[in-house]
C-alpha cells in the first residue's frame, strides 16, 4: 500500500514533564542531540511519507523553527568552515510540513487532533498516525512505519504493537485479539492475571479514509470528558471492520515520563 501522509499530534502541555515543558514543547525534549519527535519524523520519511501534519498548541513555534531553514546559522557554519554540521540543520528535502493549531482549552483527547486532519485526506486515501513523544529504535536504521504499511492489507487498517514482560502489563493499554488474530479491543492497565496478552498499544496506526471520517465525526459530537481515538475504532470493529495487529521489530522508547526519557537517552547514546 502506498501512503504518503502522516499525522503526528504534538499538542498538549506535557504535564508529566513539568516544569521543563513550561518553556520547551514536549515533543522537542532531546533524546541524544535530536528532539524526540524527529525520530518519529525520520522513521516516516524512510517509509516514503512526504507530507506530515503536526497538530500543535496554538502559538507554539519551536517545532516549526526546527523544520525550517535557519539562514543565520547556515551562513555562520559556511563562513567559519564548519560545513560538516550543515547536514544536522538542513530541513529534510522533498518533505512538506503542515502545522494545525489545536485549542488545548477546548475538547481534548487522542481523537481530537486526528479528527482535525481528516479533511486533508481524499476518498480512498490512507494515513499513518503516530505519537510525537515515543518512537521505535532500530540499530540497523530500518523503518517501523514501513513495516506497518507493508503488513497492512490494501485499504485496510492496522496498529503497531510491541511486547512487554507480563509483570509490566498494568502500565499499558493491552491488546485483546479476535479469533483471527486481529484487534478486538484495548484493556487499559489490566491486572497481571487479567491481561488478555502482553501486546501493548503504541499509538501507531494506519487508518483508511472511512475510519478517519468516523474519527472526525466522533470528535465533532459533544460528550463529557476525554475523546479517545479507540472509541470510533472500536465501533468500526463492532460493525464488521477489521484492524490488523502488526508486531514491531524495533525497541519501543517512550520519552513521555522522566525515567523512560532517561532510559531512551541511554539506549540512543549506547550506554
Amino acid at each position: 500500500m502506498n501512503i504518503t501522509k502522516a499525522i503526528i499530534p504534538v499538542a498538549g502541555w506535557g504535564t508529566r514533564r513539568l516544569p521543563v515543558t513550561k518553556a520547551i514543547e514536549k515533543c522537542m525534549l532531546p533524546v541524544g542531540n535530536r528532539p524526540v519527535v524527529d525520530y518519529v519524523v525520520q522513521d516516516c520519511i524512510r517509509a516514503g511519507i512526504t507530507e506530515i501534519f503536526f497538530v500543535v498548541n496554538q502559538g507554539d513555534s519551536q517545532l516549526e523553527k526546527y523544520y525550517s531553514h535557519n539562514l543565520a546559522l547556515e551562513q555562520y557554519l559556511n563562513y567559519f568552515g564548519k560545513q560538516e554540521y550543515l547536514k544536522y540543520v538542513m530541513p529534510p528535502e522533498g518533505i512538506k510540513f503542515y502545522y494545525i493549531d489545536q485549542d488545548t482549552n477546548a475538547k481534548y483527547g487522542t481523537a481530537i487532533p486526528v479528527g482535525m486532519c481528516a479533511q486533508y485526506l481524499k476518498p480512498g486515501e490512507s494515513v499513518v498516525v503516530a505519537t510525537g513523544d515515543a518512537f521505535f529504535y532500530n540499530p540497523d536504521g530500518h523503518s517501523e512505519v514501513a513495516l506497518m504499511i507493508a503488513s497492512t492489507a490494501e485499504g485496510g487498517n492496522s496498529m503497531l504493537t510491541t511486547e512487554v514482560p507480563r509483570e509490566s502489563v498494568s502500565k499499558y493499554g493491552v491488546v485483546e485479539f479476535d479469533t483471527n488474530g486481529n484487534y478486538y479491543q484495548i484493556i487499559e492497565k489490566p491486572a497481571v492475571e487479567q491481561a488478555p496478552s502482553t501486546s501493548i498499544n503504541t499509538s501507531y496506526f494506519v487508518l483508511n479514509y472511512d475510519v478517519m471520517q468516523a474519527i472526525s465525526a466522533y470528535a465533532n459530537v459533544d460528550i463529557t470528558g476525554e475523546y479517545y481515538i479507540l472509541e470510533p475504532i472500536n465501533q468500526y470493529v463492532l460493525t464488521g471492520g477489521s484492524v490488523q495487529v502488526v508486531r514491531a521489530a524495533g525497541q519501543y522508547l517512550d520519552a513521555g515520563e522522566p525515567y523512560s526519557w532517561l532510559y531512551a537517552n541511554r539506549v540512543i547514546l549506547g550506554q
